[in-house]
């Protein structure tokens, strides 16, 4: 199968899988016992009003119906009023999504970088991995709000050199082109602005990141441990290469492939600490619009939360899989 075709079939059940998640948040929608005419007009709504907002909302029609005007309505990038801001959720998520994005960029950056060093120094049985496996794994083994507690009171209550919560405590950021605080204060010239983000962000990205870095660095190790009793890696070593050249530069790039498929299966638990870590940090992402909207019941703001994360996450490793194709033509679907 060419990389193309393969390209398209992944694509194909990528798209599959999202109609399948539309149809379970639809279900569940019919599902709940909130009114969504009532819910939308307000406690004090009359009946003669609530019955007619049904109409208008089409909830009067088959179920079927109801479905298809679903479907077409989110691919025109319709999600739906919140019954809280009283705004298009696809708005709310316009403004909170890229407070989210540039946290989980920044998390997979770390859980990326933590992880390779936990694979590597593992497998190289490097000084000192014993106890950053032992640390990685027990951090990774605490429940993440837990996890994040702990590092407001040591590195906020305790040592005071990072920031407890938000995003920013510098006066009139910039707020544009881009939505992401560190790319805008680059664009802007404002460096001090950059460092306040930065500051602002490694609790919770460290927070987020340590449980898939644990995953993504035992994985590599496996991969590590199997390559490096291949030939051409016996060969290496008989040329008088030092191990670490013969780790980095040879077993290293031929071990990369499955810790590569667990990043992508990794990004689904980051998405779904996402929102616990958001609340705990005050961090102005999806995560946090979502869980403000949960007590008050406002499915199409935490429908349309979900959808938007379940895209990801399904795009995500569709791209991680046409990739490893294309590196690794041996790959199949």
């Amino acid at each position: 199968m060419s990389p193309l075709a393969f390209a398209a079939r992944r694509v194909s059940a990528a798209i599959v899988i999202v109609l399948i998640l539309v149809a379970a948040m639809f279900t569940l929608q019919h599902l709940s016992r909130t009114d969504p005419a009532h819910a939308y007009l307000g406690a004090g709504a009359s009946t003669t009003a609530v019955a007619a907002e049904r109409v208008k909302l089409g909830l009067n029609q088959p179920v079927v119906t109801q479905f298809f005007h679903y479907v077409a309505n989110l691919a025109q990038g319709n999600l739906g009023v919140s019954y809280r801001t009283r705004n298009p959720v696809a708005t709310d998520i316009g403004e909170y999504l890229p407070a989210t994005v540039e946290l989980a960029f920044y998390a997979l950056v770390m859980a990326l970088a933590a992880g390779t060093l936990l694979g590597v120094a593992s497998a190289g049985k490097w000084r000192g991995a014993r106890v950053l496996k032992f640390v990685m794994v027990s951090g990774a083994s605490a429940p993440l709000f837990l996890l994040a507690l702990l590092g407001i009171l040591v590195f906020y209550g305790h040592l005071g050199i990072l920031p407890a919560t938000g995003r920013t405590s510098s006066v009139n950021p910039p707020t544009g082109p881009t939505g992401f605080l560190t790319i805008d204060a680059v664009l802007a010239g404002r460096f001090g602005v950059l460092l306040n983000a930065l500051r602002h962000l490694v609790m919770p990205a460290l927070s987020l990141a340590i449980g898939p870095a644990v995953s993504i660095g035992r994985v590599l190790r496996g991969s590590l441990m199997t390559v490096l009793r291949e030939d051409y890696v016996r060969t290496a070593r008989a040329k008088g290469l030092r191990e670490r050249r013969v780790l980095l530069s040879h077993a290293l790039r031929n071990s990369v492939g499955p810790a590569l498929s667990m990043t992508g299966l990794q990004f689904g638990l980051l998405l779904a600490g996402d929102v616990v870590v958001e609340q705990v940090f005050a961090w102005p992402g999806i995560g946090y619009y979502a869980a403000q909207s949960i007590p008050v019941g406002d499915f199409p703001a935490i429908g349309g939360v979900t959808l938007v994360l379940g895209v990801g996450y399904v795009a995500i490793n569709a791209l991680v899989d046409i990739f490893q194709r294309i590196a690794d033509p041996r790959i199949k679907l």
